[in-house]
């Protein structure tokens, strides 16, 4: 499949020389996934007719002589981000019927950078997947193989910016949920430092792992779309009040050599698909000839980090998604009788299978008698992990590791719910540990499947990640 390639850097480069306008590139994109979108499946809904509203605004703006890097460029939403006068249903029976009446503040600060949000895009059940497939409306296709998944649960931001049916997309990570579909994909996806960017607006599925980030087809145009996102907001007392870099500017001249990469000898194990283990040690071995030190280091309460994300998240989400009750917010079944009724038929019709299952795990861990047991315990050990990486990043600059142990497989192939999780196995503990993170292009498999490799920085590190991504892309594609 051939895809258009437009990036946000060409695409304001050819609006600044007057050789396209924001509104014909909507038109453009538009009539891409009016063509294409019926076989991925990426878009929940295309707002063409606001878009095209928000694009004229644009193109006065540049007439009136304003510019910037996000100036008329259309962005695709993944469907938990809150935009004034566009749905929200988190891909869920429980918020049809929806419009949100505010910006996320990402959205409200792309608007201000001059951005179109174009669309909502699918994903997995309130984030709680790695397919796509736990969508209420439809299955979202991998572009590269229709038979395939896109990763989840941003999988539809993912197919979106592969098919070229979105110039760029913004996702969420709670476990990988940014990285892992950006690898099926063969796409960028950055989830940056918890708390670097504000998640007032996002539906929330697990508070203190929840992260907004760029889905881009470059490391320059995640820079872009970092600048337009990061920073503190009075909305989210969880944003840090560190100050923010010039994420494009930290990408001038980016070099790996000198650089000491670290190599986590718990990331690189038995089970891993040998395609995936042949391309990351591909992508070592360019690092290396670039002039990277690589170093082994062992971050030892790795084998423990599903466990506990397994705790933890579904412990956030039961209290996150106890709002939605048929009462205060969502879906009201007209089959209830009382009260109580009310409230288990109305999250029974409106919940999907795999929603109600990480609530009632969640629900079981923080029950009395079990919270120390597990939720407390899970936290502790949890400290333990972040331990690791500070003390792996005493010795290297950033950790390179695959990003799933797999290329994307076919859609209905992992029933287990177990295997399924398995998929988030190298994405989860920068995490858990809050560290910014991203997946970058690595290569395709012989049945032309992409596998992305991933850098893992320290906190706040966001801008010697990229750079060190947008070294590695540069080396990858010489």
């Amino acid at each position: 499949m051939d895809f258009p390639k437009w990036t946000i850097a060409t695409a304001a480069a050819a609006m600044r020389r007057g050789e396209i306008s924001s509104v014909e590139l909507v038109r453009d994109l538009a009539a891409t996934v009016a063509a294409r979108d019926g076989d991925i499946n990426a878009y929940l809904t295309f707002d063409e007719e606001g878009a095209l509203k928000a694009a004229a605004a644009a193109d006065a703006r540049r007439a009136a002589g304003e510019d910037g890097p996000l100036l008329g460029v259309p962005v695709a939403i993944k469907d938990l981000i809150n935009v004034a006068g566009q749905p929200c249903t988190c891909a869920s029976r429980m918020l049809v019927g929806y419009t949100s009446p505010y910006d996320a503040t990402v959205t409200a600060r792309l608007k201000a950078a001059g951005a179109v949000c174009a669309g909502r895009v699918n994903m997995d059940e309130f984030a709680m997947g790695s397919s796509t497939e736990n969508s209420a409306f439809k299955v979202t296709h991998n572009p590269h193989d229709l038979e395939r998944v896109p990763g989840g649960s941003s999988g539809g931001s993912a197919a979106a910016v592969a098919a070229g049916e979105a110039v760029c997309a913004l996702g969420t990570d709670t476990g990988g949920s940014i990285r892992q579909p950006a690898s099926f994909c063969g796409i960028v996806g950055f989830k940056p430092t918890y708390g670097r960017v504000s998640r007032y607006g996002v539906t929330a599925f697990a508070s203190s792992l929840d992260q907004v980030g760029p889905m881009t087809k470059t490391v320059e145009d995640a820079a872009l779309l970092m600048q337009a996102l990061a920073g503190e907001d009075p909305h989210d007392g969880t944003t840090a009040q560190e100050p923010v870099p010039d994420f494009a500017a930290a990408l001038q001249g980016a070099s790996l050599k000198g650089m000491r990469i670290g190599l986590p000898k718990e990331y690189f194990i038995d089970g891993t698909d040998p395609a995936v283990t042949e391309i990351v040690k591909a992508a070592i071995a360019k690092c290396e000839a670039a002039g990277a030190e690589m170093v082994e280091v062992s971050l030892p309460h790795t084998e423990y980090a599903m466990a506990v994300y397994y705790i933890v998240a579904p412990a956030e989400a039961s209290a996150n998604l106890a709002r939605f009750d048929g009462v205060r917010y969502g879906h009201r079944s007209a089959a209830a009788d009382d009260v109580m009724s009310l409230y288990c038929r109305s999250r029974a019709e409106g919940l999907g299978q795999e929603v109600k299952r990480r609530i009632i795990l969640g629900t079981y861990v923080l029950s009395s008698g079990y919270y120390d047991a597990y939720y407390g315990r899970a936290q502790k050990v949890r400290t333990l992990i972040r331990r690791d990486f500070s003390e792996a990043f005493g010795k290297v600059d950033v950790l390179l590791t695959p990003v799933a142990p797999t290329p994307a497989f076919k859609i209905g192939e992992l029933q287990d719910p177990l295997s399924m999780y398995l998929n988030d196995l190298f994405t989860i503990p920068a995490s858990l540990a809050g560290l910014p993170a991203i997946s970058v292009p690595a290569g395709k498999t012989a049945a032309g499947l992409p596998v992305g490799v991933q850098f893992i920085g320290a906190p706040f590190a966001d801008a010697g990640v990229l750079a060190c991504a947008r070294a590695f892309e540069v080396v990858n594609l010489s």
